[in-house]
């Protein structure tokens, strides 16, 4: 009796010691892959957050291609910027396989700021790299400072309905004197500076401030007008109205030797550079500068109202 009774008590015993080891086991087994799974979706999740928070241009193939920077929207100091412009440039310009380089173009223009430093760049690649050639291909308009990037390529592009030119600058904004003056109401302006305020909108103008402005504007006009002829050579017709700020179609600009023919991206790709593949070099703003554009976007345009910039638009 004593005997099946320890008998049964060891083989309890035993049992339970090997429930409880596969259990240990189990758990062990299970916190493994617990980790696992933990560093599989932590290394996936830093994938992610470093694709997003990096910018740049595409992976170029190993073959011959043509490179494509495309500038869309208003040129300025936020997301169509000379910084960022200039980086895809500068790859394309570098990149072996790329047979030649377009940029396609669809701005109304913007700061001559950044206009000017986009084209200071690819005069400066163009020296460095003659062998390789710089083709400006217009969308729907490509006005103003678009045009004045335009003019660094060495051959320009358009629909024929494309809207080109505009080569003039402007310096916008509202007066609301009388406005003022129908309310009852008091402007109260401090400066330290005697034409401080000179474009506050609730003050007069003077023949002072305007003489002033306008030296100002035409002193930028006659830089982008160099631009332009630096550009553009002797291909330029001569017309009085060439550099008055209109506008015209790319047909129209065609006779006036703004633009060298008519054609899309494609034909110039196939027929001119003769390397169908497009590969976008398009320098993209990382999700940080564009989360930090957008938090400054209230601020930077109340820092507008102050400080008035000169547009090519």
């Amino acid at each position: 009796m004593t005997d099946t009774t320890t008998h049964n008590t060891n083989w309890e015993h035993s049992v339970l010691e090997k429930t409880l080891l596969a259990s240990i086991q189990e758990q062990r087994r299970a916190r493994r892959w617990g980790i696992f799974f933990k560093l599989v979706f932590l290394s996936l999740f830093v994938f992610i957050i470093y694709t997003a928070f990096s910018g740049g241009a595409s992976h170029k193939p190993l073959i011959a291609h043509t490179a494509v920077i495309n500038i869309d929207g208003v040129i300025d100091s936020e997301v169509n910027n000379a910084k960022l412009i200039n980086e895809g440039i500068r790859a394309a310009f570098e990149e072996k396989q790329a047979q030649g380089i377009i940029l396609y173009l669809n701005s109304p223009g913007g700061s001559p700021v950044q206009s000017g430093e986009v084209f200071d760049e690819i005069w400066r690649l163009r020296n460095l790299h003659p062998e390789k050639k710089v083709y400006a291909v217009m969308s729907d308009v490509c006005a103003s400072g678009c045009y004045y990037i335009a003019a660094a390529a060495h051959e320009i592009y358009a629909n024929q309905a494309s809207l080109v030119g505009s080569i003039g600058v402007l310096f916008d904004g509202f007066g609301f004197v009388d406005t003022l003056n129908k309310i009852g109401a008091q402007r109260r302006l401090y400066t330290a500076g005697q034409y401080k305020g000179f474009m506050d909108p609730f003050s007069p103008i003077t023949p002072e401030t305007t003489s002033f402005l306008q030296t100002m504007l035409d002193d930028v006009h006659q830089q982008f007008i160099a631009v332009v002829k630096q550009g553009r050579g002797d291909r330029l017709k001569q017309n009085d109205l060439l550099f008055s700020g209109l506008a015209w179609t790319g047909h129209q600009a065609m006779d006036l030797g703004l633009v060298d023919g008519i054609g899309s991206a494609d034909y110039v790709a196939r027929e001119i550079i003769g390397a169908e593949t497009l590969v976008d070099y398009t320098t993209q703003p990382d999700l940080l500068s564009r989360l930090s554009q957008r938090m400054g976007a209230s601020v930077a345009h109340a820092l507008r109202s102050e400080a008035y910039t000169p547009q090519m638009q």
